[in-house]
């Protein structure tokens, strides 16, 4: 089968500058390449074909030979400059690799490596319930990757700077042919990082970041809740190779408390109420979350799991915009190691009790005598 003219192959005018040509290729390799048609030996000839004009045409002598000798400038035949001697089909593709695929590698061939941004810390910190509600300037240690001062985070000892690596020319990867495409990797050489350290300085052992233990202040905002989370900006890993830092994320959880539950900004708590005081109506005073008393009035004839609200008694919402309520939840006691004439009492009061007296009880048990009579 006849070879058919690069120029046709390409899409282009034989007076193509070297950028026209150049975007002609690029187009047509992203719509042939293997990767996006697998299985179709068209597309894989097409490929074949276009990678061998544009390895001709983008050079300038053999542009020339092609111009003035056809495909017999390159196949032997006679009349042309010399063999062919075979096409390095990847190289054709390579020279636009990292325009099509620059921004996914993550940098373009010759730029060097790039800055390594320093990797995020966590930190996890309890804080009790009251820190909470006031919140609480806290300090804490963290272990962290810092700069070298010795080296400035070179990793080249005082006096010596990193050399370009040889084996990569500074770029931090390798390629390597096979067939028509060119596979990419770290340098073995330099691990990516594009330099090469002859003289490591000794504070770090030529990593550029020693381990260290640094103690920050963080300010605790009043009304954080349970897995609240606080960055702080640039207090993480040093980068590499110039890179920023990375932040520290500070997590926090809040320790449950012995006397309060929270759900939100509202406050829970359970006070137990003597079964006078439950029956013949009084006060009781109920301990705050700020450290204060609160005096609640218990009418007469309270039961048990009656919830009393006191307002602006809970917790403030973060950064303290408004405040919660605070819920007293009675549980009436029952008495216990009653004396001889307290029980005698009790035995008198029950004789005399009425439905008036326990309507709750005495509503249960008609409710129970109507389910079980029998129907008739």
């Amino acid at each position: 089968m006849a070879k058919r003219d690069y120029y046709e192959v390409l899409g282009a005018k034989r007076d193509a500058s070297p950028e026209e040509l150049k975007a002609a290729y690029r187009k047509l390799a992203m719509q042939l390449h293997p990767d996006r048609n697998h299985g179709d030996a068209d597309a894989e000839r097409k490929f074949k074909e276009l990678n061998e004009a544009y390895d001709v045409l983008k050079d300038e002598q053999k542009r020339a030979a092609y111009d003035r000798y056809g495909h017999r400038a390159f196949d032997g035949s006679g009349g042309g400059p010399g063999a062919r001697g075979g096409f390095d089909f990847g190289s054709a593709f390579s020279d636009v690799f990292d325009d099509l695929f620059g921004d996914f590698m993550g940098r373009g061939r010759g730029q060097g490596p790039r800055a390594m941004r320093g990797q995020d810390l966590r930190y996890n910190l309890e804080v009790t319930l009251a820190e909470a509600f006031t919140g609480k300037q806290a300090q804490i240690r963290v272990p962290s990757a810092m700069q070298c001062e010795a080296c400035e985070g070179s990793g080249a000892e005082a006096g010596s700077k990193p050399v370009t690596c040889p084996t990569c020319s500074g770029v931090g990867k390798v390629r390597a042919q096979q067939g028509f495409f060119t596979i990419e990797r770290s340098c073995p050489n330099c691990a990516g990082t594009g330099r090469v350290v002859k003289n490591p300085c000794k504070a770090c052992n030529g990593k550029g970041r020693v381990q260290r233990e640094r103690t920050l202040s963080v300010n605790i905002p009043m009304g954080v809740e349970d897995g609240t989370r606080i960055r702080l900006q640039g207090e993480g890993e040093a980068g590499q190779r110039g890179g920023p830092n990375g932040d520290l994320y500070i997590f926090l959880s809040v320790t449950p408390h012995d006397m309060f539950k929270r759900e939100g900004a509202d406050l829970y708590c359970r006070v137990p109420v003597t079964f006078a005081t439950a029956a013949l109506g009084g006060s009781v005073e109920v301990p705050t979350i700020d450290g204060g008393k609160s005096k609640v009035a218990i009418p007469e004839g309270t039961q048990s799991g009656r919830q009393f609200r006191i307002r602006h008694k809970g917790m403030p919402t973060l950064r303290g915009a408004s405040m919660g309520d605070l819920y007293i939840e009675v549980a009436v006691e029952t008495p216990v190691n009653l004396t001889k004439k307290q029980k005698e009492l009790l035995k008198q009061f029950n004789e005399g009790a009425s439905e008036e007296n326990q309507p709750e009880s005495a509503g249960f048990f008609a409710r129970m005598r109507d389910i079980l009579s029998p129907k008739g």
